[in-house]
């Protein structure tokens, strides 16, 4: 799919993340956010443009309090988020914790619940709603969901839209057009953006739509939804300290590259049925397809007994041998060995629900069924080669296939269904206390089949029945109590449980080779917090200060193997996320700021033993012991935000944003035994002109003191690789730099 047409987004508004009104995008009562007793936040269209182009994830970054990225792959598109210690991520190999929906259908791939935030245009972008957690949000939801709204004709009239170019070769152009003619709504939106990296080798490319028809009646509404994205992403992570130090736009081995490919259609309705009650149903059918290709060092070797055969390091016992049987020979001439790991994910996916809510008397309810199933194909091969000058992957030998099936090709089928009951009542005991009680039943099903013999084939269920109560005490006007216990789960996904065999671990890159049985996490959370709105002397005040304890039970995560650039899936007993936040918004004539301040206790709560090999502190054996109290990689402990806008007149407007993280702990090193990331301040500048009628100028500066900073880390092994810009490097420690000072200018329209 090329997208020739590029398409944006309206004139931004002002209006700041706070909570706001719950629809049915989210399984539940659809009742206004104050009503229930959990923190609700939301960002509207103008926040997330208000700095020009439309921006969904700078904007969830830089607004809602709680909210981080990881960025391992170092890729814009592709950020690991986290909210709470929880996480949404479009890589395989993550613990995921957060469910997403777009326009109310489950948004999550089915073959690993990631979540590819580049297959969603900025510019059709209506709202998005963070919530945290309760058990109608079905799987995954651990730590709450993310629901997105996309635009319709309803919504927006007329033609807008943006271009803008900046450093870094990064430039973009999007459209969108909505009209209405009588009961029907048109809406069509489409976006293409370029950008040639800041680091060596790491361009990216994505192109977008969206659609949407709808009808409206007495007895309601109907939409046609379509969505489709065609995206070339590079993202190539982490690099040795001493190499970012030589040259920090250096990468340590290339390729990481993703090529997406996603369309989705839906249909759905809300059919008023008299009486206030409504029907919500609705059904989708999508397609994902998905390539990778990841060079990385190998542990191929020449064997110690015979230097003309090839041999993983210090194994004289496990030659590495290819599709036939046929050991390698040496080949590399005194270079480094690497390795090229290639997969391929194809997803069919489809699923229906239906909601019945609405009111009678004090009672606000919802009661709803749904089912989710896909049909996957995933296959994956590791080709041996050399590394080249600079690092790359070339000379190919061919596929590797180990005997034991350490190395192997892999061609699996997964077939997936998930199917969900639900029902919520929010009760106004009083009219200023509400009781909320809601409860889902979670049934999971996952069939592999093995498609090259029988080692992955297998047949596995996970159900449960989760629960929810919490209160809501308005003790004032504008000042509400809120208090609330939530229990969710997490069914393995077909990846996880394809590559949960330590004797037979998968690559990072996704490989799944195994198939021994994983236990579902289950989350319990309690949460309480104080909340209120408020006028001060000609200021409009939103404030919340709220504390959470989240606690998962058979928590699952990716566990190196002793074999490098390997790992499998684990359970490891309970790990809890507890914290504070408080955030404040205010406006005040052209003035309007907001901040917060999150703090995220993030801990093993069981101990255990794991393989980190190119661990500095790990035991001879590569391996290190994690102990209670020690604290979960890739989470800040301190988070805080503040955002700045002033508006002059009807011409001008000014904004600056602002974040503030301690540092984290890298991956490989659980056990806290060497130093994490360093803690970072950044400023980022924007500011929009009016020119003429329907046309305004912007420009946004990020990072705008150009610091030096990281939001990942792990560990690379550097003393067989030749790093020319930083000779005689021995540090493992590996981390994926944030981009420097990063500008770029542009044009808005509407017609």
């Amino acid at each position: 799919m090329t997208v020739a047409l590029m398409l944006g987004s309206a004139l931004p508004s002002l209006a700041q993340a706070k909570d706001v009104v719950v629809t049915a995008q989210l399984p539940g009562p659809v009742v206004d956010a104050d009503r229930l007793p959990v923190a609700t936040q939301a960002l509207n269209a103008g926040t997330i443009a208000r700095d020009g182009a439309p921006d969904l994830l700078r904007a969830t970054l830089s607004d809602l309090p709680g909210v981080s990225f990881a960025e391992a792959q170092d890729n814009p598109y592709q950020p690991d988020l986290f909210y709470r210690g929880y996480e949404a991520s479009p890589l395989g190999g993550d613990a995921q914790g957060l469910a997403v929906y777009v326009d109310g259908a489950r948004f999550n791939q089915p073959f690993g619940d990631t979540v590819n935030w580049d297959a969603i245009p900025d510019i059709a972008v209506k709202r998005l709603t963070l919530e945290s957690a309760n058990p109608a949000f079905g799987l995954n939801a651990l730590g709450g969901a993310i629901a997105v709204n996309m635009k319709s004709g309803r919504d927006m009239t007329g033609v807008s839209g943006w271009l803008s170019a900046g450093r870094f070769g990064k430039r973009g152009a999007s459209a969108e057009v909505g009209a209405r003619a009588g009961r029907w709504s048109f809406y069509l939106a489409g976006q293409v953006e370029h950008d040639d990296g800041w680091r060596d080798f790491s361009p990216s490319i994505v192109h977008q739509l969206y659609g949407d028809i709808g009808l409206d009646g007495d007895w309601g509404t109907l939409d046609l939804k379509l969505i489709g994205a065609e995206t070339n992403l590079t993202g190539n992570g982490a690099s040795p300290v001493e190499l970012l130090a030589a040259r920090r736009q250096a990468v340590f081995t290339w390729p990481d590259n993703s090529r997406n490919l996603y369309g989705r259609a839906q249909l759905s309705a809300a059919l008023a049925l008299g009486g206030g009650l409504t029907l919500r149903p609705q059904a989708y059918v999508a397609g994902y397809r998905q390539r990778t290709a990841n060079g990385d060092l190998s542990d191929a070797e020449p064997c110690a007994g015979n230097g003309s055969l090839l041999c993983l390091e210090g194994e004289d016992d496990a030659p590495l041998t290819g599709g036939t049987g046929a050991q390698f020979p040496s080949f590399a001439g005194g270079d480094t060995y690497a390795q090229l790991n290639r997969t391929r994910t194809r997803t069919t996916s489809f699923g229906a629900s239906v909601q019945l809510d609405g009111r009678a008397g004090s009672h606000s309810f919802a009661v709803g069924a749904s089912w989710d199933g896909s049909n996957s194909r995933f296959d994956a091969q590791s080709l041996i080669g050399v590394l080249t000058d600079d690092r790359g992957f070339g000379d190919p030998q061919g596929a590797i296939d180990m005997p034991d099936g350490s190395i192997r090709p892999v061609d699996v089928k997964s077939r997936r269904d998930d199917i969900g009951i639900y029902a919520g009542d929010v009760i106004a005991l009083t009219p200023r206390f509400d009781l909320s009680l809601s409860a889902r039943y979670n049934d999971s099903r996952v069939r592999l089949s093995d498609q090259l013999g029988t080692a992955l084939d297998g047949r596995h269920r996970f159900a449960r029945f989760n629960t929810a109560i919490g209160v809501v005490w308005r003790t004032s006007d504008g000042v509400a109590l809120y208090a609330g216990y939530a229990e969710s789960n997490r069914a393995p996904t077909p990846a996880e449980l394809s590559c949960a065999d330590p004797e037979a671990p998968c690559s990072l890159a996704a490989f799944f080779v195994g198939d021994p049985p994983l236990k579902q996490v289950v989350a319990r959370t309690w949460e309480a917090g104080l909340r209120g709105r408020s006028k001060v002397g000609g200021m409009t005040l939103s404030w919340r200060l709220g504390g959470w304890r989240a606690t998962n039970s058979d928590d699952i995560i990716f566990a190196a193997s002793g074999t490098r650039g390997r790992a499998y899936f684990r359970n490891v007993g309970r790990t809890r996320r507890q914290g504070i936040e408080a955030s404040a918004s205010a406006e005040r004539g052209a003035w309007t700021m907001s901040a917060s301040y999150t703090l995220t206790d993030a801990t093993y709560r069981t101990g255990f033993v794991v393989a980190s090999p190119d661990n500095p502190a790990a035991d001879e054996d590569g391996t290190i012991t994690v102990r209670p109290g020690d604290r979960l990689p890739g989470i800040p402990r301190h988070l805080g935000k503040l955002v700045v806008t002033r508006r002059f007149g009807e011409v001008t407007q000014l904004s600056a944003t602002g974040q503030c993280a301690s540092g984290r702990w890298l991956l490989g090193d659980e056990a806290n035994l060497t130093r994490p990331t360093g803690g970072y301040c950044i400023a980022n500048l924007s500011g929009s002109v009016k020119v003429v009628k329907g046309v305004a100028l912007f420009a946004e500066v990020r990072n705008l003191f150009d610091r030096h900073y990281a939001t990942f880390g792990t560990f690379s092994e550097v003393s067989e690789v030749n790093l020319a810009e930083a000779p005689g490097a021995s540090d493992p420690r590996s981390l994926s730099p944030a981009a420097p000072r990063t500008w770029w200018i542009g044009a808005r329209f509407r017609f």
